[in-house]
């Protein structure tokens, strides 16, 4: 149902309000409305683009990653439960991906998967021991790698992790991980 310019506005803002991670794209077929429609409302109603309201969301959630410096992470943690849970999305650019085919560079699906490893883990130093990993699917530029990590195992030394990376639900990437940490007392 199309819904006057005002009436759309509001709504948008409502849905943004309610789930800041939503895309423009996801916005424009909620709406039934062109993305540069999506676009002009969002700059109407100073709602910035979703890069800018994850990495917001993020500071105001999880302002200090014991293990890592929020700078040295790649991607944005949406979500994150310490020594349980992660989430995080990388929008890919064209500097990280191979100019001849626009296909994302392998480093870096796997170095968003590996440092959102390493911010789970709460504590000081944490290190990769080991990884398998298993790239699914190309990733191009323009896409949205949503990367989840989960704590399989983990004893006095190590977590044992599995990450699965989606564009658009698709699964793009997969990996085990093997993290070794030392706590702040040994």
């Amino acid at each position: 149902m199309k819904r006057n310019r005002d009436e759309r506005r509001t709504l948008i803002a409502q849905t943004i309000q309610q789930n800041p991670f939503i895309t423009d794209q996801a916005l424009s077929e909620m709406y039934e409305v062109s993305i540069q429609t999506i676009r002009l409302d969002r700059s109407q109603l100073n709602i910035p683009e979703l890069r800018e309201r994850v990495k917001r969301v993020a500071k105001e959630q999880y302002p200090h990653i014991s293990s890592l410096e929020n700078k040295d992470i790649i991607g944005d943690i949406v979500e994150l439960e310490p020594n349980l849970f992660a989430k995080s999305l990388l929008t890919i650019t064209p500097k990280d991906v191979f100019s001849r085919n626009n296909i994302a560079r392998g480093h870096i699906i796997f170095a968003q998967a590996n440092s959102l490893c390493v911010a789970m883990v709460k504590h000081g130093f944490v290190l990769t021991k080991e990884s398998h990993i298993n790239f699914v699917k190309p990733v191009r530029s323009g896409d949205t790698v949503v990367a989840e990590a989960k704590v399989a195992y983990h004893d006095d030394k190590y977590y044992e992790m599995t990450v699965k990376s989606y564009v658009d639900k698709e699964k793009v990437f997969e990996g085990l991980f093997k993290m070794y940490y030392i706590s702040e007392d040994e």
